[in-house]
């Protein structure tokens, strides 16, 4: 891990830690770039913006070359989020846009990718049924709902200017960000030699930091906390109930009387899909006290129907699963006729269409998959 660099330009009040500042984004900063803070409602991304905000104006940075976005996740938010937002900015004292993506909220994005997941299953697109949840190694719910609304939208309002995008990470929040750099160039939504000349870059600047000195910085600076931390316990604030979250904190969360309608909902898909919320754990089982009767019969019937979907599954032929340009060949009828029994009591468990219902069915669908890929 490279050390923090501080200039001498700027300094934080005594016994708050160095910020990383690397001599891109300094130079960046003093050519008048514009400065915008990614402000979620957490405690890291709060910590950043008041930090650096202390920072720039030693640096003589303009306040009116910074500004504050939130993307709004709708009812994956907590309520009291856009609120503490708004009173973040107010503090800081500078502008606040709020986005939101455009079709739905995130509880919509989980729903609306299991009903294609079926679709395809359905229509034979794809080997093993497609659960609805992101999870760690596909995370589209903080790609689509935040950076891909708040990218484009920098991209688009700040035409032709340098942007420093202002994130709270942290590298000892996880093994994947254990590596996150100082600062990067997002080319995403300004792309090398664009013809508007926009520049975007990505600023980590309290990377280096633990979450007791981001809880010692708001001690500090007077920042104030999110019920999450303040009132629930939480150990991090993300949305009320996330893919990534501990056992602990999703407790915390559910403990909250204003989160039972969207643990309730959750719970519900989870029931619907028979998949769990998380890879090796079911939402349902954090507070199942707070779950009406019949849920929680549902879900234990979709824990049963769970187990057997992934019996099936791996039962049929480990040379035919899903890989890039899938299919990869035809199967044998003995390998079409595995697939079509493992398909028939999972088409069967969603109320879909059986188009497919034998060994020569499946092997004909197989060959008009490849047909279509030779053409494309």
């Amino acid at each position: 891990m490279r050390p923090a660099i501080l200039q001498p330009a700027g300094t934080l009040p005594a016994g708050l830690p160095p910020l990383t500042l690397p001599s891109e984004i300094l130079t960046a900063i003093r050519s008048g770039a514009w400065v915008v803070f990614n402000v979620s409602g957490g405690k890291d991304s709060s910590a950043a913006m008041f930090t650096v905000n202390i920072v720039l104006d030693q640096l003589g940075h303009p306040r009116e070359r910074r500004a504050v976005i939130h993307a709004d996740l709708g009812r994956a938010e907590w309520e009291s989020t856009p609120g503490l937002v708004e009173q973040l900015a107010a503090l800081a004292g500078l502008p606040l846009t709020v986005v939101r993506r455009g079709a739905g909220d995130l509880f919509d994005r989980w729903a609306q990718r299991f009903a294609n997941g079926k679709r395809r299953y359905e229509a034979l697109e794809t080997y093993n049924l497609i659960g609805p949840w992101s999870s760690a190694s596909l995370r589209f719910c903080t790609s689509e709902a935040k950076a891909h609304v708040i990218g484009p939208h920098l991209a688009r309002v700040l035409r032709g200017a340098t942007i420093i995008n202002v994130l709270g990470i942290r590298r000892d929040e996880s093994t994947a960000r254990a590596h996150a750099p100082d600062w990067k160039r997002d080319t995403r939504y300004a792309a090398n030699g664009n013809a508007h000349g926009t520049r975007m870059m990505l600023w980590h600047p309290i990377a280096n930091w633990a979450a007791d000195e981001v809880f010692s910085a708001h001690d500090c600076l007077g920042i104030p906390l999110h019920e999450a931390y303040t009132c629930y316990a939480s150990s991090r604030l993300s949305c009320r109930f996330c893919v990534l979250q501990s056992s602990a904190d999703a407790r915390a969360s559910a403990s909250a009387p204003a989160n039972r309608d969207a643990f309730v909902h959750l719970c519900g898909i989870e029931a619907e899909s028979t998949f769990s919320f998380q890879p090796s754990r079911w939402l349902a089982d954090t507070a199942p006290g707070l779950l009406p009767a019949d849920l929680r019969t549902r879900i234990a019937e979709a824990k049963i129907d769970a187990q057997h979907r992934r019996e099936a599954e791996a039962a049929m032929p480990g040379g035919l699963r899903y890989v890039k340009g899938w299919p990869p060949r035809l199967p044998t009828m003995a390998e079409a006729d595995l697939i079509a029994k493992a398909r028939a009591p999972i088409l069967a468990r969603h109320q879909l269409a059986n188009h497919f219902p034998t060994a020569r069915a499946v092997r004909a669908r197989f060959a008009d998959l490849l047909a279509l890929r030779r053409a494309a």
